[in-house]
């Protein structure tokens, strides 16, 4: 039997989607409340939920006093942002009005990999794949929508074009 493999996603990626969305949060540490009022102690549930056993305590005293207000995130909690606001703007300006081929992609439409790359040559600050995705929706408050791309291999004419400047190339390279 085949063994299960995530692909194109780190283990801190996929931690950083689930950090990204509160409401995931709040159903994460739900579940672990369940398993907990069915008995499994909190040391059990450390390794599940890669989480220590005194945020377990911390959850269930919250829980017990405040309802599921007290395992929410309050607001204003975690790091803050390595872009700046003008930063911010201008970044989701670029992706609204202008072409990557302006910057010297070889595409016309932006993705994840083209923004961290733009966001690490303009600002100097990296992010990770699934970050990008978190700033532009949370931050930027834009979603990913995948474009039809036209590829100049579509017209017959081109292709032909295309093919004749490929066996030139491999031509000039095999002398």
């Amino acid at each position: 039997m085949k063994k299960l493999e995530i692909n194109n996603y780190s283990v801190e990626d996929l931690l950083a989607l689930l950090r990204s969305n509160s409401d995931y949060l709040v159903g994460v540490r739900l579940l672990a409340l369940i398993q907990i009022a069915k008995g499994k102690s909190s040391r059990d549930l450390e390794d599940i939920f890669d989480k220590s056993h005194s945020r377990f305590c911390v959850w269930v005293n919250n829980f017990n006093e405040y309802g599921l207000e007290g395992i929410k995130d309050k607001s204003g909690r975690g790091r803050n942002s390595k872009l700046s606001e003008i930063e911010l703007a201008e970044l989701k300006n670029v992706v609204l009005n202008k072409s990557p081929e302006e910057y010297g992609y070889n595409t016309a439409t932006w993705n994840g990999l083209l923004l961290i790359d733009f966001i690490s040559n303009k600002y100097h600050v990296s992010y990770k794949k699934a970050n990008i995705y978190v700033i532009l929706k949370q931050k930027l408050g834009l979603s990913f929508q995948k474009g039809k791309g036209f590829y100049p291999e579509q017209d017959k004419e081109k292709r032909e074009e295309h093919k004749n400047i490929i066996k030139k190339t491999l031509r000039t390279k095999n002398r």
